[in-house]
Formats: C-alpha cells, structure tokens, sequence
C-alpha cells in the first residue's frame, strides 16, 4: 500500500496543520465506523482522554451498544 502524501501549499491552502488534518481524518473515520476508537486515536496522535474531547467538540457520539456494555458487565464480576 502507499502512503499518502500532501503537499504543504495545499495545506496551506486549505488553511489547516498536518495534526489537524489527521484528528479530522481520524475523527471522521471513527464517526463512519471504518476505525475503532483505538485506531483512531492513534492516527490522530492523541490520548485517549484528547480524542474524546475532540469528538465532543465536533458532536460525535462515542459508539457504545448492548453488546458493549454486556461485554463490560462481564467484564466486571470477574475484578474481585
């Protein structure tokens, strides 16, 4: 696979920094289910705590269903 490469002056351009496009790359990608949170928070460069603030800035919901939290449920009747 290549990597994608994006010159400066369209940066420039489009009047955003290399970090700011990955969190938005990353934020959409989250949003349309393509990454997990754990994806996505790496490519964005960014903790966990960071990229949650971002996604509540942009109003993007955190993806959390049934199957989620039966899982966390498990999850805790195993911590003693």
């Amino acid at each position: 696979m290549k990597d994608l490469v994006i010159s400066g002056n369209v940066l420039e351009q489009i009047k955003i920094s290399p970090s700011e496009l990955l969190i938005e790359m990353a934020v959409y990608l989250y949003d349309t289910e393509r990454l997990t949170m754990g994806q996505a928070k790496k490519l964005a460069g960014l903790t966990q705590l960071y990229f949650q603030k971002e996604l509540s800035k942009r109003e993007v919901f955190i993806k959390y269903d049934v199957e989620d939290l039966e899982r966390d449920l498990e999850n805790l009747k195993t911590i003693d």
